[in-house]
């Protein structure tokens, strides 16, 4: 199987098709799932699936699924995720599941025998726009909270119940969907960098060697409003001034002490908002993300102390709840060593790359080995109009992807 290749034109017009869909005044692509253009995906992807011969499935979270049968019902996985954020780009997530759908396409076209099954799956919500990422891979592998959902509002102002039953499903299909998981024996995924490196190096493949775990947070520093004319400076509670403090500090922290971390303050509100008034509640995001647990876990505490801490020398409070986090994954340095393999066979330079993006293949990893394939980034920009590919790295990808399949599924 060697010599099998892809179809590369069609992989190229299922990309330029789904890229019509959802299409915004901005110039980008926004699918939030559940959406009217989401909707229309998922229609879409149904009949492709069933167009190249394959079983269609939905389970109750949403996620759809196209299976090429093999000897044993054990299931080899691939796919991403068809969801956009609003205003995004093309490629984040399609590539995955499309370049997924072309290799079994491909192998079921050939006729080629497997011991394992394979499935290509498109999952639910991956960008998080209704109630925290990886919605649709956390039910699948049975990762919810219990209750996490029922009481849940979306950022859209509806419940999730609400959006959910448009799509004839409900928060409870949701927190069942683990039970008609199959036996995964290993996960694979395609997807863009999302950053530079590959470009800036000129390598077509990155081999995904660890994913960032990540903490957010929603915080607040809360002071005292007053006159910005008649309030003396010294007898301010700023609750900017407060923030902007904290923001250099714990960013001269984290680069000091825990350099190839992040941190990033990525939305801000001040409140009451006036022209004449001193901020006395300043809100704003928190993203913590380490390749390691042990540093995420001590980054995430020096960082919470040092906002009471600011807060305390200012005569402010400071307010914190966490809104979603993950752990940092290690892929598995069998699928790792393997890929690397088949790179070589097929004549492909790569390099190692760690992700500081997290992907579906994260949270699959809690229930079977996973593996990533990254493609250069155009300018390593993403989740923008502008998202870019060269179409060459992708095709290269996919080749990558169709043997391992073809490998890992014959044993």
């Amino acid at each position: 199987m060697k010599d099998l290749r892809i179809n590369f034109e069609r992989l190229v017009r299922d990309l330029e098709e789904l890229g019509t869909i959802g299409q915004d005044q901005k110039g980008g692509i926004s699918r939030p799932s559940f959406s009217l253009p989401d909707l229309e995906a998922r229609q879409w992807l149904k009949r492709k699936i069933e167009e190249a011969g394959l079983v269609y499935r939905q389970d109750g979270a949403g996620n759809i699924f196209g299976r090429y049968p093999g000897k044993q019902p054990q299931v080899v996985m691939t796919g991403s995720h068809l969801d956009t954020v609003l205003n995004g780009g093309r490629y984040d997530g399609s590539v995955g599941v499309l370049a997924g759908l072309e290799c079994l396409r491909t192998i079921s076209e050939n006729g080629v025998t497997l011991n394992k099954t394979l499935e290509v799956v498109s999952f639910t919500d991956e960008e998080g726009n209704l109630v925290g990422d990886f919605l649709g891979s956390r039910a699948f592998t049975g990762q919810l909270l219990p209750g996490q959902l029922q009481t849940a509002r979306t950022q859209f102002g509806h419940s999730l119940e609400e959006i959910l039953q448009k799509a004839g499903l409900s928060t409870d299909s949701v927190a069942r969907a683990a039970g008609s998981r199959p036996e995964l024996s290993a996960f694979l995924e395609i997807h863009i960098e999302q950053g530079p490196v590959l470009e800036e190096e000129g390598v077509p493949i990155g081999l995904v060697s660890s994913i960032a775990g990540k903490r957010y947070y929603q915080a607040t520093f809360v002071g005292r409003a007053g006159h910005a004319g008649t309030t003396p400076l010294e007898l301010r509670q700023d609750a900017f001034i407060a923030l902007a403090d904290f923001a250099l500090r714990a960013t001269q922290l984290v680069a000091r002490k825990y350099y190839g971390n992040s941190i990033t303050i990525g939305r801000v509100l001040l409140k009451p908002g006036s022209f004449s008034i001193i901020p006395g509640e300043a809100d704003f995001t928190l993203d913590l993300r380490s390749q390691e647990a042990e540093s995420l876990k001590s980054m995430e505490a020096e960082v919470l102390a040092l906002a009471a801490e600011v807060a305390s020398t200012r005569g402010l409070t400071f307010y914190h709840r966490i809104v979603d986090s993950t752990e940092p994954v290690k892929i598995s340095e069998q699928l790792l060593n393997r890929l690397k393999g088949w790179c070589e066979e097929l004549g492909y330079e790569y390099r190692l790359i760690p992700s500081g993006a997290g992907h579906d293949a994260q949270i699959l990893s809690a229930i079977c080995p996973v593996a990533m394939i990254f493609i250069p980034t155009v300018d390593g920009l993403s989740h923008t109009p502008e998202e870019a590919i060269n179409l060459e790295d992708l095709e290269k990808a996919t080749n990558l992807l169709l043997q391992a399949l073809i490998s890992l599924a014959s044993e």
